[in-house]
């Protein structure tokens, strides 16, 4: 289907063409730098032409999106009318009212063949608020070659401690070349979204159950030490500035033996165009240790509608085309099937073309269905979420925490220092906020 026809199955209000000429509406879009994102910039100059719409583009890294969008909506700014937002966000700030909510999607759209459990993630009250462009969990991507002549096997279910024994044998540093890549970059969704699952699997909670901050407690000590050690030990230089674009980067240009992250990586991994090594990977479920749940995370880069937009019909038929059944297929032909975005509806993982094309399609579409927001934690929790806590509370928590972990990371604090530091800090913000009591 070529997009002129897409727009017009859409359901989208076109210039007429009869010659009736409109005022041409400018959209302002907040978006993230990864690249799928990227590619959905590229197509959208051919949407401009077609629906008559202005696309100002503000690409920004995850860190500074986050600053920037939250700020900017909670104030009810109005500079965004479209922000690419994720599941954390989008209950919080659909409760405020701070969001547009996607009622009354056409029948064209199918809001029903989006992943059930992606779409619950997105909604609040039975009302979606915004709509996923891809979704995630994470597993474990490795170099199949390298294993073979080390004569190492890779488990389907690895735990950490096998991570780290194949890192120890794989990492060659004169050679310019790492047992592992992993992110050391602080941010609440930077390093800790890969930490938070570490947590768990070490047996660990965020929170107690009178909302006191468990981050200070044994399982954490013993989680986030041997985090450090693992990365400072067989992880790149310069480990604390690598967040998921610079440790993709780093393995597409084949300077890693491993790294677990987000499952949407595999679509440009196993692309030749843009992996040097798209022909050497292979891939697991992400680690486990004395815990064997909440190893995974679920993720979904969402796009939403600020309450405070003037253009909220049109942003909102830009979401429908990009989030589209045709708007995948139309990448899939263009772009190539194993590249299209990932995770979000049932009929991506009913397609041929994609089941060809992408040998991790299974695995992530089984992470991200049997990933659980409650049941994932070794003892009790007050929260809902897997890697981070779905409170308001949590960037200004989360945030702090990363940053003393990357303290660590560097040497200028002990593990214990660290935690406590966030331990107490997390503290002064829940009393705050009348969590404890």
């Amino acid at each position: 289907m070529n997009l002129k026809r897409l727009l017009f199955s859409s359901g989208l209000a076109l210039v007429s063409l009869t010659g009736i000429v409109r005022a041409e509406t400018t959209l302002t879009i907040a978006t993230v730098n990864n690249p799928d994102m990227v590619v959905m910039q590229k197509y959208s100059a051919e949407y401009e032409k077609e629906a008559g719409v202005k696309l100002n583009w503000l690409v920004l890294d995850e860190n500074t999106l986050r600053q920037r969008v939250t700020t900017d909506i909670a104030t009810k700014g109005g500079q965004f009318d479209i922000v690419t937002i994720g599941l954390y966000e989008t209950p919080i700030w659909g409760k405020q009212g701070w969001l547009v909510p996607f009622d009354n999607l056409p029948a064209s759209y199918d809001v029903d063949d989006i992943l059930p459990t992606v779409r619950d993630a997105l909604s609040y009250d039975g009302h979606l608020y915004s709509v996923p462009f891809y979704a995630e969990s994470a597993m474990t991507f490795y170099r199949k070659d390298l294993f073979e002549k080390a004569g190492l096997t890779m488990p389907e279910h690895p735990t950490w401690t096998q991570i780290e024994e194949f890192a120890s044998k794989l990492d060659d540093k004169s050679n310019g070349f790492s047992g592992i890549c992993i992110r050391g970059l602080p941010g609440w969704g930077e390093n800790m979204a890969l930490l938070g699952l570490v947590g768990n699997v070490f047996g660990g909670v965020q929170f107690n159950m009178d909302w006191t901050s468990a981050v200070n407690s044994e399982a954490w000590n013993k989680a986030i030490s041997f985090y450090v050690d693992l990365a400072n030990k067989y992880g790149p230089q310069g480990v604390v500035g690598n967040g998921f674009n610079e440790n993709l980067n780093l393995l597409a240009e084949g300077k890693c033996a491993m790294w677990n992250d987000a499952t949407v990586a595999a679509g440009l991994l196993f692309d030749p165009k843009r992996s040097k090594v798209s022909d050497k990977l292979g891939f697991a479920q992400n680690p486990v240790e004395t815990w064997d749940k909440g190893g995974a995370w679920l993720w979904a880069w969402a796009l939403g509608i600020p309450s405070s937009s003037q253009h909220a019909d049109e942003a909102k038929k830009f979401i429908e085309w990009a989030t589209s059944k045709e708007y995948i297929n139309m990448i899939g032909d263009k772009e190539g099937w194993v590249t299209i975005p990932p995770g979000t509806r049932k009929s991506t993982y009913e397609n041929p073309k994609y089941l060809a094309a992408a040998p991790f399609a299974k695995p992530t579409l089984d992470a991200i269905e049997s990933a659980s927001l409650t049941d994932n934690t070794a003892v009790p929790k007050p929260y809902v979420g897997i890697n981070f806590p779905i409170i308001p509370e949590m960037q200004a928590i989360n945030n702090f925490l990363g940053q003393q972990i990357a303290a660590a990371l560097t040497g200028r604090m002990s593990v214990k220092d660290a935690l406590d530091a966030a331990a107490a800090n997390s503290d002064k913000i829940m009393k705050k906020a009348g969590y404890i009591k």
